[in-house]
């Protein structure tokens, strides 16, 4: 698809996402969606269909989109082991999706 990604710095999203209480948030998923899935190299879901679907589903497909973007971090760092996704999912388990999303942040920095 051929589009810009650019390194973002992962303190100051997530200070702008405290801030804006978790709006910022939501735009850092829709962009870590488009990001990390093109690094990739693989199709992907709309950013915007990933937060629709998360709300109506109350976080279970925020669930589900943090795993498959884990196999997605371990695909683009050559390590085909799966361990990124279940730290992903793990951590979104216990409300620390934050640190999946410093985390994906952190592999299409250090990949572009």
């Amino acid at each position: 698809m051929n589009i810009e990604i650019r390194p973002r710095n992962i303190a100051l999203a997530i200070v702008f996402s405290l801030i804006t209480c978790g709006i910022y948030l939501w735009y850092w998923v829709y962009q870590m969606n488009r990001d990390v899935s093109e690094l990739a190299d693989e199709e992907y879901t709309s950013g915007a269909a990933v937060i629709v679907f998360s709300i109506i589903t109350c976080g279970i497909y925020y669930l589900y989109w943090l795993y498959k973007m884990g196999e997605r971090c371990d695909k683009i760092n050559n390590t085909e082991k799966g361990d990124t996704a279940i730290l992903f999912l793990i951590l979104g388990l216990f409300g620390l999706s934050v640190v999946s999303l410093a985390l994906m942040q952190d592999t299409v920095n250090k990949n572009l």
